[in-house]
This record gives C-alpha cells, sequence and structure tokens, in this order.
C-alpha cells in the first residue's frame, strides 16, 4: 500500500460533523486508514480548542512581568518546556507526523479563527522555526501539508475577473505560513482549483466540486473525494 506505515494528522475546524468539511475529513481517514497509514484528527471545535494566544500559554515565570510580549514568552516557555499542555499536546502530534492536511471552509477568504489560533499557538517560534531557522532550514523540514478547504463561491466567484478575485492569489499568505512558519514540504492539491490553475474548476449547483488528493513525493495522488454541496 502507498501509504503503509505513514503517520497522518488531520487538523480539522467545522462545527457540523454532517458539512461537507465533515464528509471529506471522514473519507480522508477511511482512505488513508485502507492505504496503512496511521491517521489522528484533531477535530478542533469537539475539543473546544483555545484560539487566543494569551500568558495562560506559559506554565512558568515570565521571562519579563513588566511588559508582556507573546512571541518572546512562548518561545523562552518552549526552551523551557513550560508550554500549556493542549500545545504540547498539538506540537507532539506534528513531531509525529509525516503529513498534516488541514481541512477547512473558507471564512473571509482565510481560515476559521480557531485554525488560525492553532497555528499561533501551535508553530511558535523554537519548535516549528527559529530566528535563522526557517524556510529550508525549518524545524519540521521533510513534512508534507495539503490544504482542502471548501467555498460558497461559484468558480466564477474565483476566476481571475471574478468579484471575489483569483484563488491562488487569497491563499498565497496561508501557503507562506506553511513555508516559513510550518517549514514543511507544502504538497499544493488545493480544492477546488489545482495549481499550476490551467484547468477551469467543475461546478455543480451553483457551488465547486471539491477534488481532495493525497499524495506522498514517491506515490502516485489518489483522488478521495467529489462532493457537490456544502
Amino acid at each position: 500500500m502507498a501509504g503503509l506505515g505513514k503517520k497522518v494528522l488531520i487538523v480539522y475546524a467545522h462545527q457540523e460533523p454532517k458539512s461537507f468539511n465533515g464528509s471529506l475529513k471522514d473519507v480522508a481517514v477511511a482512505e488513508l486508514g485502507r492505504q496503512g497509514c496511521s491517521i489522528t484528527v484533531s477535530d478542533l471545535y469537539a475539543m473546544d480548542f483555545e484560539p487566543r494566544a494569551t500568558r495562560n500559554d506559559i506554565t512558568g515565570t515570565l521571562s519579563n512581568p513588566e511588559t508582556f510580549s507573546y512571541g518572546v514568552e512562548v518561545y523562552e516557555a518552549y526552551k523551557k518546556a513550560a508550554l500549556s499542555s493542549d500545545i504540547v499536546q498539538e506540537q507532539k502530534k506534528v513531531q509525529e507526523a509525516d503529513l498534516v492536511i488541514f481541512q477547512f471552509p473558507l471564512y473571509w477568504f482565510s481560515v476559521p479563527a480557531v485554525l488560525k489560533g492553532w497555528m499561533d499557538r501551535v508553530l511558535c517560534q523554537g519548535f516549528a522555526f527559529d530566528l535563522p531557522g526557517f524556510y529550508d532550514d525549518g524545524f519540521l523540514k521533510g513534512k508534507s501539508a495539503i490544504l482542502s478547504l471548501t467555498t460558497g463561491g461559484t468558480a466564477e466567484m474565483y476566476s481571475k475577473t471574478g468579484v471575489s478575485g483569483d484563488f491562488r492569489y487569497f491563499l498565497w499568505p496561508l501557503q507562506y505560513i506553511l513555508e516559513k512558519s510550518e517549514t514543511v514540504k507544502y504538497e499544493n492539491k488545493l480544492s477546488p482549483l489545482n495549481p499550476p490553475w490551467r484547468q477551469p474548476p467543475s461546478v455543480s449547483g451553483g457551488f465547486f466540486t471539491a477534488t481532495v488528493a493525497l499524495q506522498y513525493p514517491d506515490q502516485p495522488s489518489v483522488v478521495i473525494a467529489r462532493k457537490t454541496s456544502l
């Protein structure tokens, strides 16, 4: 099997298990399991994951109690093993994974707040990157990541002349985060557009037909889901 022995983490951000996103997550779990992968799901809403980056993320003494700087304090806390348990647990999942899949609906051209909070808190300096120590020298180098996302708009809305703008441009900051902060090898498989964006997306009933493909570098891609409703 293509994925035999591979470890996969799905970071899932949707409130409703019966949603399109929930279906994509379930199909990914089933297909990857069939391929012999070991799958872990972080269901952020079900976990009631804390999206806010606060002093509570540091369990030890602050390095500067007078003026709080989240980035500085988290960096120091990571080095002292003094981060909150929820962050440590998610970092362990990322560290063990060969592939990380982010499954989410598009909210205001970005990720839902709970997923943004996961990125802010989990992919901290010291764990995912350092200065220097990012891009090709990132600490999670060699891992793969997939963005699997849904939208509520038509294909025309996300074209170069569409009201929402070109899909590839407003997703660029998120891809940049994966390269810089998470420092993974980014498998550029997006739903519904699959770069180099030469192929028009399918549309059914006014919504995108999402195609999610999972692929390891040395294996053929496997289409795991085609859905036409949100």
